[in-house]
């Protein structure tokens, strides 16, 4: 394990059961309110999986995982991932948040030991989405806009509830739509969502001619 993580980790005993052990992790690091976001986004990709044929462990597993880099803080996590050798973009430079995907997908690998790319790629890219997306990057991208983490309902959760009746595809997209509606008002636009963005804006044509 990478030095950088012993002191997330050192006085925690891992007992094998994955998702006691993420929650442990999350709780004996003052994260509590995360360890139960990460839980409640498991169950939801898990039941998204299963609508739309995707794996539906491999759903869980990434939910459980997606957000472990809440033990960094925001002013942390440009120093921890680039110790990781993470690439850094200018925009995850300019807003550190948004670089909690890259970081926890390497401490899945390195705390947690998982081999399983697909599960991997998705926690790296669960905020943003990224052009050429997997279904499981979709299942967990959608999952964890549903079991948000916020007071209250998201502003764009009816049209996103609308949109997954017709497909995931639509499902995902109508939250980047959301998002892309709104650029002006963001900290920063991440390459990868737009590249998500214009590689799936043909979804909006196809909702104008049903």
């Amino acid at each position: 394990m990478h030095f950088i993580f012993k002191e997330v980790t050192q006085n925690i005993q891992f007992t094998g059961d994955l998702k006691h052990d993420i929650h442990l992790f999350l709780s004996a690091n003052n994260c509590s309110k995360t360890a139960e976001h990460c839980m409640d986004v498991g169950a939801e990709a898990r039941r998204i999986a299963l609508l739309f044929d995707a794996n539906p462990d491999a759903a869980e597993i990434s939910g459980w995982l997606h957000d472990i880099s809440a033990v960094f803080p925001n002013h942390q996590r440009i120093a921890v991932s680039r110790e990781l050798q993470i690439e850094v973009l200018p925009e995850e430079e300019l807003f550190p948040m948004i670089i909690h995907q890259k970081l926890s997908k390497a401490m899945a690998t390195d705390i947690f030991k998982i081999t399983d790319t697909e599960i991997l790629d998705a926690v790296g890219c669960h905020t943003t989405l990224r052009a050429r997306s997997t279904l499981l990057d979709q299942v967990l991208f959608v999952a964890d806009k549903v079991a948000w983490d916020q007071p209250g309902e998201p502003p764009y959760i009816q049209e996103l509830q609308r949109s997954l009746k017709i497909s995931l595809a639509h499902g995902a997209f109508s939250y980047i739509q959301f998002l892309w509606e709104r650029k002006e008002t963001l900290k920063v636009v991440h390459p990868w969502l737009k590249e998500a963005y214009e590689e799936m804006k043909h979804i909006e044509n196809i909702n104008h001619s049903q």
